[in-house]
Formats: structure tokens, sequence, C-alpha cells
């Protein structure tokens, strides 16, 4: 009854649903094309029993890039059928994989436009990637007898307390997924308080982890220090929102004054912010420069990474990072397991509720430092960018626990496999 009323509801909000993805469509044009793959009119029909793997934005491919490689090279003769939700996503599974996966928007959360889908490509089995669940996505898998794992889960506090509300619609959905492998038994719990079968848990940390690095991934942040002037120590925000970056670019001067020669390297989470951040450098009168302008001079400020798919060639550039969608409230943070990968001293702001357990881990192995408020951002940063040696240090105790945590990728990629054999 509760999903007919949630059916209902949404059908009555399409036409806004269409015309906001039309709206955006003015910031990123990605929005107005493949509109028809959002009704489920696709342009593939790839064979039957292959792997249907969701990952709504480019966060969610990341975590999820490595799983589907390794399964693609135990399974070469499986297709594998990735959606997404925005085109960011879109543009990331094209850098990752080229022509190797068929991709497509998962259709409006309607069941006509669902099962037309789910009938259209035929798959053995659907992989959700973090917590991304949907009613009629997961009822009409349900009728289909698709078999759903939820995929590097994660289930927060706030995120809790919201489905917690609508307890008609969370337990079903609960209820029709066959495995949650889960990052954290704190996490695992709170699925469980909301209905989850006991029995369908499974723990097996974060696929993030098992991050690699690109091949010549260092080499390209020796090779942008080489523009920028070897010697200058570089501060960046890595996946950054809106009031983000111009809250570094407002203790930039205080920051320089305490560093001199700094380079702040602003890294926008989405394409439509990268010109509203450089108009925000430049009406501080900071001398900015961005990347796809070509090679930057020694005596750049501000320097703006205007393109996709580039994180980790940036971090690796430079000297101490901090963590963006965790200096604003309501952002939840970003994964920091990217720079403790490649051995930088990172900071992450108050709200980090989305890597809780993470951030948790780093900051007790003394590898990430949380910073309450702005004024403290700035007196870390400055204390880390002046002392090499307590940023080295901070740098490999992130090793360190990457190191520790790898592992996740072979459970998840041997529950999956289990599901499409029984399938």
């Amino acid at each position: 009854m509760a999903r007919h009323l949630y059916t209902l509801i949404y059908s009555l909000f399409l036409p806004i649903i269409v015309a906001r993805l039309w709206w955006r469509g003015r910031a990123n044009p990605g929005y107005r094309q493949r509109v028809a793959e959002r009704f489920g009119f696709l342009p593939h029909r790839p064979r039957p029993g292959g792997l249907w793997v969701h990952a709504v934005s480019v966060g969610e491919t990341l975590a999820a890039a490595q799983f589907v490689k390794q399964f693609m090279v135990q399974n070469p003769d499986t297709p594998v059928i990735i959606t997404s939700t925005t085109p960011t996503g879109s543009e990331q599974v094209k850098r990752i994989f080229g022509e190797r996966v068929f991709h497509m928007y998962l259709p409006y959360d309607l069941p006509s436009f669902i099962n037309r889908f789910i009938k259209s490509i035929r798959p053995g089995a659907l992989v959700i990637v973090e917590t991304e669940l949907w009613p009629n996505l997961l009822a009409c898998c349900d009728q289909h007898d698709l078999p759903v794992v939820l995929a590097n889960a994660r289930m927060s506090e706030r995120s809790a307390r919201g489905y917690g509300k609508v307890p008609a619609l969370t337990r079903p959905m609960l209820h029709s997924l066959n495995i949650v492998a889960v990052q954290n038994p704190t996490d695992g719990q709170r699925f469980i308080e909301l209905g989850l079968p006991t029995g369908r848990l499974k723990v097996t940390g974060s696929v993030k982890f098992d991050v690699t690095l690109p091949e010549g991934c260092h080499q390209n942040g020796t090779d942008l220090r080489e523009q920028w002037g070897v010697s200058r120590p570089v501060l960046a925000l890595a996946s950054s929102h809106p009031t983000e970056d111009e809250q570094l670019l407002d203790i930039y001067p205080a920051l320089e004054e305490a560093v001199p020669g700094l380079l702040l390297l602003l890294i926008p989470r989405h394409p439509e912010r990268f010109e509203p951040v450089t108009n925000a450098a430049r009406s501080r009168h900071l001398r900015v420069h961005r990347r796809t302008n070509g090679p930057a001079s020694n005596d750049t400020q501000i320097y703006v990474a205007d393109t996709m798919g580039e994180m980790l060639n940036m971090l690796a550039a430079a000297d101490v990072v901090v963590m963006g969608g965790s200096l604003y409230s309501g952002g939840g943070g970003h994964n920091p397991i990217e720079p403790a990968a490649l051995g930088k001293a990172t900071l992450i702001g108050a709200d980090h509720i989305n890597f809780t357990s993470i951030v948790t881990e780093l900051t007790d192995a003394g590898a990430m430092a949380v910073c309450e408020s702005l004024p403290a951002l700035q007196e870390e940063a400055i204390r880390l960018l002046k002392d090499s040696t307590a940023r080295e240090a901070m740098g490999q105790k992130g090793l360190g626990v990457v190191e520790t945590n790898r592992g996740a990728v072979s459970q998840l990629l041997e529950l999956i496999t289990e599901k499409l054999r029984k399938n």
C-alpha cells in the first residue's frame, strides 16, 4: 500500500522532476542528453545474464571500478551493464571502461520504466553501490527473481533516521536485498534495526581501501610541481562544493603570509563549478590558472583543476590535502582514503558523517586530523605545511591504514559471482 502511494506521488511529480533535469542542463548540458533512457528506452541490448551495476555518480563509480575490473577479468564472456543518474557519473564510466561495458542512465523509479529496462537487458544480478535504494526498483527486481547485492553499503546515523521515518517503504526494500555487504559493523547494525534479515548481512569492509593508483600517478604529480615551482608548498582542496572553495580563498592571504609561496589547488567536485570557482579567485584579486589553459607559471597562486578523472594525479602534487564536502553543514564529507593511499597528510572538516568509521580509523592512527572550524583548519594546515617531518609521518600512517584494510574487493567478487551462478 505504501509503495502504491509512493508511486502515485512520484507520478504526479514526474513533470517537475523532468523540468528540473532540463533546468540543470543549463549548467551541464549532459542532463539534456539521452533523456529517453530515463524512461526505460535503451540504446543497447546486451546478452542476457549479465552483471548490472548501479553507481549513482562519480564517487560510486570510482568505488565500483576495482571490483568491476576484476569481475571482467574473471568473467570475460559475461556482459557488464553500468547505470548512473548523473552526467559526471556517465563520464567516469566512459573514462574508466570505454566501450568494454554497456552504460545507460537508470530509469525513473516507476514500475513501467523499470520493468521495461529489466526486460530489455535481462541481467543475471544487480549490484547497487553504497546506498541507492528505490522502492519500485527493488520491487521490480523481486518480481523478476533478480538477485540484488548492496555493495560497499553504508548507513550513517542521519540516513538511518530518514529511513526510519518511513518503515512501510524501508522494510520491504531491505527484504528485497539478497545480500548487504556493509563497510563496518556499526552501519550493519543500523540495517538490521531498520528491518534487514540478519542472515543477509556481510561485513566486508570498504572497497575504497583497495584503491589502485593510476600508472604514472606520482610522476604526474612531480611534473605538475615542476610547472608551479618544485619547492613551493601546495595545499589541495579535494572534491569541493559551493562555499568551500570560497572559504579557502578567504583564508589564503593568511595562509600565504605564514607559508610564503603557497599554491592553493582547488579541485571542484562538479564541472559546473569550474567557472564560479575561477571567478571567485579573480574577484579576490588572486592570480588564478585553470588546468585546461595549459602549463601554469611559478607565480600562480590558485590552480583550478577544471578536468574530470584526474583527482589522484592532482593530489599526488599536494603536500597537504583538505577533503571537501566536510566544511559546511549537511555535506557529509568525501572519501579520505585516496589521499591516504598517496601518503598525503590529510585534513577534514566537522561534517564527515558519511565516512565516520573511516575517518575515526584514520584519526585514531594519527593519519588524519579533524578540524571543527575554519580557524582550526587554517592553524592545522599551516602547522603541517611548515613541518615536513609531521606531514610525512601523518602520510606514512595513512598508507599503513590503507594497506591493513585491503581485501574487500575479493570478498565482494565472491559474493557476486555466487549470486550470478545461482541465478
